[in-house]
């Protein structure tokens, strides 16, 4: 009697577990969400769908760094399909539109920090890595 208690015990533990495990993946993937500043003169904001990350445009800014509001690219969807690699904690298979050169790059985001996320875009053999201010 006792040995079944004890099965019963370490079955619900591990249970409990695997369960705060699968919570915390979840939480550290979608620590990616929220608006950012990039390089470009541009901000984005990421949120998630179903389990993958998208990003469209909610402001852009002329060369003198002055929000223009007449945009039309203003609500495009632009990052589409980064996934969430718990093993790896980076964004992985995403796409990204880039509107000012009018081509899509491969997306891979490599590392989050407290203001900023890294970013990668590459096009056959050519990568940039970019810094985006979270805002």
């Amino acid at each position: 009697m006792k040995l079944n208690i004890f099965k019963w015990r370490f079955s619900l533990i591990a249970i409990i577990a695997l369960m705060a495990s699968s919570t915390l993946w979840a939480q550290n993937g979608d620590a990616i969400i929220g608006k950012y500043h990039l390089p470009n003169n541009m901000d984005v904001s990421i949120y998630k769908q179903g389990n993958k990350y998208f990003g469209k445009i909610i402001r852009l800014y002329n060369d003198d760094h002055v929000p223009d509001t007449t945009s039309s690219l203003i609500g495009k969807v632009i990052i589409k399909n980064l996934e969430y690699d718990p093993a790896d904690k980076e964004w992985v298979n995403g796409t990204m539109y880039a509107p000012d050169k009018d081509m899509t790059f491969n997306l891979k985001v490599t590392e989050m920090r407290k203001d900023e996320i890294v970013v990668t875009g590459s096009k056959f053999i050519i990568h940039k890595t970019l810094i985006w201010k979270k805002i």
